[in-house]
């Protein structure tokens, strides 16, 4: 029987590291995006049931991540952190605990179109001042705001349970900048689930 030398072993080793790699990048990289319309619920503990349809001809990658997020049970227990009166409830912020990858912006400001306006009950992704740095916040519209429109990446709207975000809305308050809410006011989301 032949015996490997070290330097045999080390070069098959990295052979076979590099391959797998390869294999995982090119899967990684060959993700199937979605297109059409897809529907979602959002369940919020103590409110009820929030209706979405999701537009993946408009936002394919956002709209995928979002679908994605929800079937692996990611939103599931998270909370609602930030209820701006009048303009946005938000949520979906995993943190250190359960981190999700970033999106590419899908707005025009990011070179992408999306003719989705911000108006109430519109969905969009939240990001950072990067505008490919949104991966798994999201914010619902409480009232019209298309000063949005171009600079973040709509992706659906509430088509049942908008009395639900109105609830929220009208009686959720914030003594904090921009509406977020310390952590034994923020709503919970039982459970987001996607109804195809």
């Amino acid at each position: 029987m032949k015996k490997f030398g070290f330097k045999k072993l080390f070069k098959l080793t990295m052979f076979c590291l590099v391959f797998a790699m390869t294999l995982s990048m090119l899967s990684c990289g060959s993700e199937q995006l979605l297109s059409g319309m897809h529907y979602a619920e959002m369940e919020i503990e103590n409110y009820g049931t929030i209706k979405l349809e999701l537009n993946a001809d408009e936002a394919p990658i956002t709209v995928t991540n979002f679908v994605n997020l929800a079937k692996s049970g990611f939103y599931d227990g998270l909370s609602i952190i930030r209820v701006d009166t009048d303009f946005v409830i938000q949520g979906g912020d995993g943190g250190t605990e359960r981190p999700a990858k970033n999106i590419k912006g899908e707005f025009a400001a990011n070179g992408v179109e999306n003719n989705i306006s911000h108006v109430k009950g519109t969905i969009s992704m939240a990001r950072g001042d990067d505008m490919n740095s949104a991966s798994s916040q999201f914010f619902i519209m409480s009232a019209d705001f298309t000063g949005l429109d171009g600079m973040y990446a709509g992706f659906g709207k509430v088509i049942e349970g908008m009395e639900v975000v109105d609830k929220i809305n009208a009686e959720v308050k914030s003594e904090y900048d921009m509406g977020f809410l310390p952590e034994d006011a923020q709503p919970k989301i039982v459970s987001v689930k996607i109804v195809e």
